[in-house]
């Protein structure tokens, strides 16, 4: 469980807690919606942030960097399709003959 901490103000009153974490803590789902913008500057600064619904990985939040490294297109598919290992091998695809089934509208 992240360790959270919390500080006192000029004036003596408690300020909002704040998230003493390590860079692979998980945040819950009431830490995450609390700290949103320290979760997007982590994710931008340190890497992709998870977080946890009842004790369980749900999601994760990554930089605007990363998320495009990962979806960015590697090619086309006419390229993916010259360069595939099968071509040449002769593979059989042709489709098996099959009515369609009847269905009621």
């Amino acid at each position: 469980m992240p360790k959270i901490m919390t500080t006192k103000g000029a004036a003596g009153k408690r300020k909002s807690p704040i998230r003493k974490a390590k860079a692979a803590t998980p945040w819950t789902v009431a830490d995450a919606k609390a700290h949103l913008s320290t979760v997007l500057e982590k994710a931008r600064t340190e890497g992709p942030q998870t977080i946890t619904r009842n004790g369980k990985e749900t999601a994760v939040v990554v930089g605007i960097e990363e998320w495009e490294r990962k979806t960015k297109r590697k090619g086309t598919l006419a390229d993916f399709l010259l360069n595939s290992p099968l071509r040449g091998s002769e593979i059989d695809l042709e489709r098996v003959p099959c009515e369609p089934r009847d269905i009621e509208l």
